[in-house]
């Protein structure tokens, strides 16, 4: 099983605000990752989670504020944002596979043009991981072949194939029909127990109690409350979190 680092922050994040021309999405986020920590963010739809991993990620522009990774400030002007996506991978809710690429191709894809790795290595990485969530037998099938569980667990390991140091993931149960929930939700799982760092959108209030060690409320782009998950749960202390919890039965 996994333990978190708590020595310092894998990701640290001051001020962090986003607007878009004059409507503040982010209006101030203060946040400490550490490595080997499941951070679930929940929140209404509009509260600025996905916004806040974009921004994690450098994919959307930073109106104010800083980032670190690793003691680095990675927000600053003209740092090689290809270089941070290595290192902070996102997955979305829509899987973003290349449809002209075989499974196995798309996961070796970045290996061998980001990472530099020959066909021979990023095969056999590639091949590791579809053994380990049950894809080995689809590896030359084509992502319309395939359902959406096993896109969506596909997309996930194509991120986590190139071993970054923080993994977001978007919401990525959301288009999936709800018996399809349940291969996604296992592989985070595994995830966890194998000591990746996730930071995750989500409205699976059941399963960010399970896995997560951290619970962070986002309301009108602002952290309303946090904690550890247990008692985030258990013990709301804002009543606007009773009130959300609430209403998604927790």
């Amino acid at each position: 099983m996994s333990s978190i680092d708590w020595d310092n922050p894998r990701l640290k994040v001051r001020g962090l605000r986003k607007h878009f021309d004059q409507r503040v999405v982010l209006g101030g986020v203060d946040l400490e990752i550490y490595g080997g920590q499941i951070v679930a963010l929940i929140g209404s739809s509009g509260s600025g989670k996905s916004t806040l991993l974009r921004c994690l990620n450098l994919i959307e522009t930073i109106s104010d504020g800083q980032i670190w990774l690793e003691g680095k400030d990675i927000s600053l002007a003209g740092i090689d944002q290809d270089l941070v996506r290595r290192e902070i991978g996102l997955v979305f809710q829509s899987f973003n596979l290349f449809a002209h690429l075989s499974i196995r191709e798309n996961i070796t894809l970045a290996l061998r043009t980001v990472q530099g790795k020959n066909a021979g290595e990023a095969d056999e990485i590639a091949m590791h991981w579809l053994g380990r969530i049950g894809l080995a037998d689809k590896a030359e099938s084509y992502p319309d072949k395939l359902s959406g569980g096993q896109q969506q667990r596909t997309a996930i390991v194509r991120a986590v194939a190139l071993n970054p140091k923080v993994l977001l993931l978007d919401e990525v149960t959301s288009a999936l029909d709800p018996e399809l929930v349940g291969e996604v939700l296992e592989l985070i799982r595994d995830l966890k127990a194998s000591g990746t760092t996730i930071i995750m959108a989500t409205h699976e209030l059941s399963f960010a109690r399970e896995v997560a060690d951290w619970v962070v409320f986002l309301e009108n782009g602002v952290i309303a409350e946090e904690g550890e998950a247990a008692e985030f749960f258990a013990n709301p202390k804002n009543p606007r979190t009773k009130e959300f919890l609430t209403r998604l039965g927790r």
